[in-house]
């Protein structure tokens, strides 16, 4: 099989003679001859050679030929022919007659005329966003304080960079209960995940060591009970970032003992030193996310993370700190089975995962991975009864559903706040004994 590409019309004699050379040899089963147009306006002249181009290798023995046009990788423009009788080249040579076909003749070949369409090439459609996940856009004074806050402060959040739907009703809160996501180690990550809107490069810039003690500022002003941080992956990193994460998590707690911290870790590629750190350094619940089911793990995230790496982060987590609450995170909508859910849910458990969120994908820009599809809010409420079933202390699940997201963050800190009066009472009653 011989295929031929072509940006400008070629000489007809050095196209013949590659045609004869290959017809001699026996090369008989074909030949796809594409041109590709330099522009629009070259169509019309293209899809006319692309015609010759047919006629003559039919001439000289080609028992199938496809010639067409090619503009901006679509074929615009086709002539095809099948038959089974082969031709021999004449012994006095071709002539112009033998590249001119009238609509008769081409219609005894069995040979489709060349037609160029009028209009734009067809698009694929998008699924459409279905009603429960349309918000309204943000605004208020809380979201414009926060927003304030961290410009001043020189920080950035998750809820912006990965273009999270629920900005407004988090930053848009009442006071004590606004709160936004931030997302330490600048907004520049090694990785490129098909599903993430975060900017990528090899080489980010480096780190602001003032970043945790800004960090710790804003969130001492907000005056929460509760705060999520988050992180870019920093491959380029000898420590994979774990230092600087676990000093911010240390600024916050000495200015706020009492504030209940939650990390949303990247994998630190699996070392074992790098996820105690950060499990040690005073915070309360370790997050790291799944993202998807084990079976579309390489075609959703980037080829340094995978499903056992971030499962054995969780258990690393849990093994330096048993007190700690882990929690995971997955995405609906990429494509995944029931089957596929539930087997990760089961692996969880095996593993003492505490805290389980599903969440709807939403594609953040066009260059990245489609929806599969838009799960509905019934279906998210059987994942939430599925997970209370199996035992996990606390699972969200809802199209808008994040994993870093209000509602949840309220149930977990009461959960941490009666663990601790219970283990303050233990310690009470062991005193007076």
């Amino acid at each position: 099989n011989s295929r031929l590409y072509t940006r400008q019309l070629p000489e007809q004699p050095s196209r013949v003679c590659l045609w004869v050379s290959s017809v001699e040899t026996g090369v008989e089963c074909g030949i796809d001859s594409i041109v590709k147009p330099p522009s629009t306006s070259g169509e019309k002249r293209s899809a006319v050679f692309a015609e010759i181009q047919f006629e003559m290798a039919m001439s000289v023995g080609f028992r199938r030929v496809a010639a067409g046009v090619q503009h901006r990788g679509f074929h615009i423009a086709a002539t095809h022919l099948s038959g089974s009788a082969k031709r021999t080249l004449p012994a006095d040579g071709l002539s112009l007659g033998d590249f001119i076909s009238n609509s008769s003749n081409n219609a005894d070949k069995g040979e489709c005329e060349t037609e160029l369409p009028s209009g734009k090439l067809p698009k694929q459609p998008r699924e459409r966003l279905p009603p429960w996940l349309k918000r309204s856009i943000p605004d208020g004074d809380n979201f414009l304080r926060i927003k304030g806050s961290l410009r001043d402060l020189k920080l950035n959040t998750v809820c912006e960079e990965a273009r999270c739907p629920n900005i407004g009703e988090c930053w848009g809160g009442k006071e004590g209960t606004a709160t936004a996501t931030i997302m330490l180690m600048g907004d520049t990550c090694t990785r490129g995940c098909r599903f993430c809107a975060i900017k990528t490069n090899r080489a980010p810039p480096p780190l602001d060591p003032l970043e945790p003690a800004n960090t710790a500022e804003a969130i001492v002003k907000w005056g929460l009970g509760y705060v999520v941080l988050t992180s870019v992956n920093r491959d380029d990193l000898p420590d994979g970032g774990s230092n600087h994460i676990a000093a911010t998590v240390k600024e916050i707690k000495s200015r706020n003992p009492k504030l209940l911290v939650e990390c949303l870790t990247p994998d630190f590629m699996g070392n074992v030193d790098q996820i105690h750190r950060v499990a040690n350094s005073g915070l309360d619940v370790y997050a790291h996310n799944l993202e998807t089911v084990e079976r579309l793990q390489e075609r959703v995230r980037d080829r340094r993370a995978n499903y056992k790496q971030s499962l054995f982060v969780l258990t690393q987590a849990k093994a330096a700190n048993p007190r700690l609450v882990t929690k995971t995170s997955l995405m609906l909508g990429m494509g995944e089975t029931d089957d596929d859910i539930l087997r990760v849910m089961e692996d969880l458990r095996k593993l003492d995962v505490d805290c389980l969120t599903f969440g709807q994908y939403m594609q953040p820009t066009k260059k990245h991975m489609r929806v599969k599809e838009y799960v509905t809010p019934e279906a998210f409420d059987k994942w939430a009864a599925k997970g209370k079933e199996m035992g996990f202390l606390y699972t969200a699940s809802g199209p808008l559903v994040r994993s870093s997201y209000k509602a949840g963050e309220f149930f977990i800190g009461n959960i941490l706040r009666e663990r601790q009066k219970a283990a303050a009472a233990a310690t009470a009653q062991a005193a007076t004994a």
